[in-house]
């Protein structure tokens, strides 16, 4: 979805990723390739999941656009949390300045790894690969003992990854965010309302239900509509900002795009570690 987006003419597009395209035509025979991009082009995606290509690209260009204010202010680290394809170390101005970590399942990570150096060579020298594996490793194990300073300040980049997790293992990176981080330090994550994953009749919940028994991952995660604020307090965060879907419209769907339309039920919100409280899950 991003490398279609990105091949739009620039007043067009919503995201912009060079990488996307030479990564798909590396992952992806040229028959994959076209039908897929003609899939997710035409109508017949929309009807099968309305409102899930705006997700993506929207998603994509909001989480970039808080990466660049927050480079603006000055990062020491970057750590983008089940990074899987996600190119943003290579392709964000200023970036280059910061260490950045990608973390993910080892099998995962082997993969992009072997593709990425077919488009980026030599990779830069300012990203550490941390794979880890969940089941049998910790994010605070593995992330210490790489050359993470957990004094620096740091943007936690989480996208993708709540709503395929348990509540437990939720609070358990938001405790390490609050508790190993330095003055300053933030997070940005998507997640759904848990009233979406309830309802798995209408709208974007019953296109959730039938993505989840193709890929055979299920949602588990939510939040309460209205609770982010209270939910990321408790934890040892403050200054939160939630971003409901819907609200970015104005902000990036303009001109040819003003017509698209994006879902309910789905929020992006970004929160700084209150290094005056702490968090409640340790």
């Amino acid at each position: 979805m991003r490398a279609i987006e990105s091949q739009k003419p620039e007043a067009e597009r919503i995201c912009f990723d060079a990488y996307a395209r030479p990564l798909v035509n590396i992952l992806m025979n040229k028959v994959a390739v076209t039908l897929s991009s003609w899939i997710i082009s035409s109508s017949i995606y929309s009807r099968l999941a309305p409102g899930a290509v705006e997700f993506i690209i929207a998603r994509e260009r909001y989480i970039d656009d808080t990466l660049k204010t927050y480079l603006d202010e000055g990062l020491d680290q970057v750590v983008i949390l089940g990074a899987g394809f996600d190119t943003r170390a290579y392709r964000i101005p200023g970036i280059e300045k910061t260490h950045v970590f990608e973390i993910d399942h080892p099998a995962t990570q082997a993969v992009k790894l072997e593709k990425l150096k077919q488009v980026i060579h030599p990779l830069p020298a300012n990203v550490t690969f941390l794979p880890v594996d969940f089941d049998t490793q910790t994010l605070s194990e593995r992330l210490l003992s790489s050359g993470y300073n957990e004094q620096g300040k740091t943007l936690f980049i989480w996208q993708g990854v709540t709503y395929f997790l348990t509540s437990q293992g939720v609070d358990n990176t938001l405790a390490f965010i609050a508790n190993h981080s330095g003055v300053g330090s933030a997070v940005i994550f998507d997640y759904f309302y848990n009233e979406t994953l309830r309802d798995t009749k209408h709208g974007y919940g019953k296109a959730m239900r039938r993505a989840a028994r193709l890929s055979g991952e299920d949602y588990m995660f939510g939040i309460d509509k209205g609770h982010i604020e209270s939910f990321l307090t408790r934890r040892g965060f403050g200054d939160v900002h939630n971003m409901e879907l819907p609200a970015l419209k104005p902000l990036y769907f303009k001109g040819k795009n003003a017509n698209r339309v994006l879902p309910t039920g789905i929020a992006i919100v970004s929160a700084r570690v209150n290094k005056t409280g702490a968090a409640q899950t340790t």
